[in-house]
């Protein structure tokens, strides 16, 4: 919901927003996922940090999740930032921490691309240390802090929790050996994300980290009253979702090069979770079995009209949920 085309009215947006979080916390949701990118000619495109700070007080006791591009930022503006935030939501924040892939980015922010996965460390790691408080001395090759002490401090000690987001194996690899929960990509399909988790876990225990750890999960999801009427609304503004993510070279990113150019059905096979409520439970049931710990569901995309956004979501709470809980 933070795009929107680009002949769309982003304030009309940004109020379908602050409605559709009430909405989500009265129904029990229990947080908030945004992503982040730049440079967005296809859309109108809400940063995570301001939007968060805006909808802290929709949220009640949700946690609030921003992804956030961490090649391309400093850790001393993003630790600022991220402890302010927390501050502001009373200790709900989690951080999502994604390397990124887009060219496009890498370019304007001055990054090499081959480099990103270094800098991303560094930044984790600064991030971390100035999270405490300490001064902090940090002589890397990318970032360098000599005795640096920021002045907010995050309320949760010793720092909110990171999340490591990634599509490929090697990102799947880095998680696992930092010892970080793996946010498990809303794109690959079932098989590829079965493989993955098991990579992650027999990362993990080889690197002396916690195999066992419940991992959150992304995934695109729609309910409608017929899967019928669930694949045609998701056709319309989740098929053209993915052209776009295919033009900026997502789909190239995963295991084994999928094309998200492929007919809808056969893109939304075992990566999308599309159809009726008794659809969508069978769906999930399937990912759960992966030892997910939580799901954060992406349900409404650009241009998407609110009240099928709303129907959906209202749907998926009443007949869903309960099957889950």
């Amino acid at each position: 919901m933070i795009q929107e085309p680009r002949d769309g009215d982003l304030r009309r947006r940004l109020g379908e927003i602050v409605a559709w979080v009430g909405r989500a916390r009265s129904l029990g949701f229990e947080y908030l996922v945004t992503g982040q990118h730049y440079l967005t000619r296809e859309y109108q495109t809400f940063q995570p940090l301001p939007l968060l700070a805006r909808l802290a007080a929709e949220t009640g006791e949700m946690r609030l999740v921003p992804t956030i591009l961490l090649p391309l930022q400093h850790p001393v503006e993003l630790a600022e930032a991220t402890a302010t935030l927390d501050v502001i939501t009373g200790g709900r924040l989690t951080l999502n921490a994604a390397r990124g892939y887009r060219a496009e980015e890498y370019a304007a922010f001055g990054v090499d691309r081959e480099r990103a996965s270094a800098r991303m460390r560094e930044c984790l790691d600064c991030l971390v240390a100035l999270w405490s408080g300490q001064p902090v001395l940090f002589e890397g090759a990318h970032y360098r802090l000599n005795g640096a002490t920021i002045g907010t401090l995050p309320v949760q000690r010793p720092h909110p929790p990171v999340w490591i987001a990634a599509d490929g194996d090697a990102g799947v690899r880095r998680a696992a050996r930092w010892g970080l929960p793996w946010s498990v990509n809303a794109h690959a399909d079932l098989p590829t994300l079965q493989r993955q988790v098991a990579l992650y876990r027999s990362e993990a225990a080889a690197a002396g980290n916690d195999p066992a750890v419940r991992l959150p999960l992304g995934r695109e999801l729609y309910c409608a009253p017929t899967g019928a009427e669930a694949l045609a609304d998701a056709e319309r503004y989740l098929g053209s979702k993915y052209r776009v993510y295919a033009g900026w070279g997502q789909d190239r990113e995963l295991p084994g090069r999928p094309s998200f150019r492929a007919g809808f059905q056969a893109l939304a096979a075992e990566r999308f979770i599309v159809g009726a409520p008794g659809d969508c439970i069978r769906e999930l049931r399937r990912y759960l079995a992966l030892g997910i710990g939580e799901c954060h569901l992406r349900m409404v995309w650009s241009g998407m009209p609110a009240r099928l956004a709303e129907r959906s979501l209202d749907l998926f709470a009443r007949e869903v949920l309960p099957a889950l809980a």
